[in-house]
């Protein structure tokens, strides 16, 4: 402890946060695209652009699903799974899908979806393989090349300590509403730590939010004890209690013929008042212990649980249905997921969600920022004599430079990626993430050597003209441009167009308000760039 409470709060604050800090950039910054995770991915889809989009129609149900039980039958007989997705707001268009049988090694089988066009006569099967919004959903949770759990139990850690440095800065912030107000351009530390406090405060009630819901998703990963305790570590157990819905049960290895689907909608209709449908799945199509899973559009709802009727896939017989109502604790377990993944939001509150992300993004950024101009300034003099950069203040200038200026090029990497790579290629999907980290190691090696502003700004730069002509890209590589989007009022594509402009708008603006570096070399001994924003 230090000798009062407010600087024992503030040592707090600074090592809670600087400790993590670059994770939680990236998680941030992933975290924040994956409010359009679902627009991102129909944009990395440029064969569904036109001629698929149609709206949700009660009436052409029964039909729908009758074409798409006779092609799933003919064409993936011997699939794992099928799925048929109907339109919504954010998948704008009828699809069908199966899941193969797993290959050696493989967990899962991989998944095939199939888009149906708007007159409904055929069906487009060649779509580009990707994974479009999804990656960076995952990568806010998951760091994509780390196993899974490990990377889930170091996201937790960082989000706890990234909640113990909102709090303790709330406590040391003195004067926060005044602050609120409070920007003094050109005032070196003085100007980046109003905007550490500006971005910080305006959206504190978001960022609170988001970091406690964020540990709330994964509860049961971070404190396993009560389930261990209460089923003996019998995990399946305690999940087949908790949601019988979500049981799946193997198949039996016995064909049965599947009953007709659509004999099934009226039924349906009538339990759930007629409301609109998200989709239905069918597992182990002909075989005994075949199921039909049919999905409630829980569209506007604050709610994350999935509405579902479970039918016997051969008999037709209801099996479970979701309860009406929750427990408490099941219903506050629900509200959080949701107010965390924002699927219920509209998407003018998504767009909301999304500049508070970024918010909490330049918060986390201006902080290690600040740290860095503190470390050099406490090295002035021996910089001054010539003397090298200690191994501290080299590291966090070069993972700054890293990560700031890393992930928007890295991010508008995979997006060109997606475009430019060809269709056809094996492992396509897989090959795009390699862009993204491709072009990311390609800034960290830059920062190994070159830590300069002069590096910030030709980075910063180089990202800026990428979002910019994100717009220009799409349209020589789709059958769409913004223009056209605009006028057909394909929203969700618009959307990430503009983003583009946004993005790039707003890195030019950064990367010209860095000020000139200077040559700084002697004759033999170089004296390290400064690297101050």
């Amino acid at each position: 402890m230090k000798d009062s409470f407010f600087r024992s709060m503030t040592w707090l604050h600074t090592w809670a946060g600087l400790l993590v800090c670059w994770v939680l950039l990236l998680i941030f910054f992933a975290g924040s695209l994956s409010y359009f995770r679902h627009e991102t991915s129909l944009w990395f889809k440029p064969e569904l652009h036109a001629g698929v989009y149609r709206d949700y129609r009660a009436e052409a149900l029964a039909p729908q699903v009758r074409q798409a039980q006779d092609y799933l039958s003919r064409q993936a007989p011997g699939a794992r799974s099928w799925s048929i997705e109907f339109p919504t707001q954010r998948h704008p268009y009828l699809s069908y899908g199966w899941q193969k049988p797993p290959l050696p090694g493989q967990r899962r089988g991989d998944k095939l979806e199939l888009a149906v066009s708007a007159d409904g006569q055929r069906v487009i099967s060649q779509i580009r393989d990707s994974r479009g919004g999804d990656f960076l959903y995952r990568l806010h949770f998951d760091l994509h090349y780390l196993p899974p759990l490990y990377a889930r139990y170091l996201v937790g850690f960082c989000t706890l300590f990234m909640l113990i440095a909102l709090v303790s800065g709330i406590v040391i912030h003195k004067r926060i509403f005044k602050d609120f107000f409070s920007f003094r351009r050109g005032k070196g530390n003085r100007s980046w730590l109003d905007v550490h406090n500006l971005s910080s405060v305006l959206a504190l009630p978001y960022h609170l939010m988001i970091t406690y819901s964020g540990l709330i998703t994964l509860m049961f990963i971070y404190m396993p004890w009560a389930i261990q305790s209460q089923y003996q570590g019998d995990r399946d157990s305690f999940l087949r209690e908790l949601n019988p819905v979500r049981v799946q049960l193997a198949a039996s290895g016995r064909a049965a013929p599947l009953f007709d689907i659509d004999k099934l909608l009226p039924q349906v209709a009538a339990h759930w008042q007629a409301q609109a449908l998200d989709k239905i799945v069918i597992s182990d199509p002909g075989d005994e212990h075949s199921r039909i899973k049919v999905y409630l559009n829980t569209g506007r709802s604050i709610t994350d649980e999935p509405r579902v009727m479970v039918f016997d896939g051969v008999s037709g017989d209801l099996l479970q249905a979701s309860p009406e109502q929750f427990s408490a604790a099941m219903s506050t377990y629900d509200t959080f997921m949701a107010l965390h993944t924002a699927r219920f939001a509209d998407p003018m509150l998504r767009l909301l969600f999304f500049c508070c992300g970024l918010l909490g993004y330049a918060m986390v950024a201006t902080g290690t920022l600040m740290w860095a101009r503190k470390l050099r300034q406490q090295e002035q003099k021996q910089l001054a004599k010539g003397q090298a950069a200690s191994l501290g203040l080299r590291l966090v200038e070069g993972l700054n430079l890293s990560v700031i200026a890393g992930l928007p090029l890295a991010t508008a990497a995979f997006f060109y990626a997606n475009r430019l790579l060809p269709p056809g290629l094996e492992q396509r999907a897989q090959w795009e993430v390699h862009g993204f980290f491709i072009a990311w190691g390609c800034v960290a090696l830059t920062a190994l050597v070159d830590r300069s502003v002069n590096s910030w700004r030709n980075w910063l730069l180089l990202a800026a003209g990428l979002w910019g002509l994100l717009p220009v890209l799409n349209a020589l590589t789709s059958p769409s441009d913004l223009l056209h989007n605009v006028l057909s009022r394909q929203w969700a594509l618009v959307g990430v167009d503009l983003m583009g402009l946004v993005f790039g708008c707003g890195l030019f603006y950064a990367a010209t308000k860095l000020r000139a570096d200077k040559a700084v070399w002697r004759a033999k001994t170089p004296v390290p760039s400064r690297a101050s924003l």
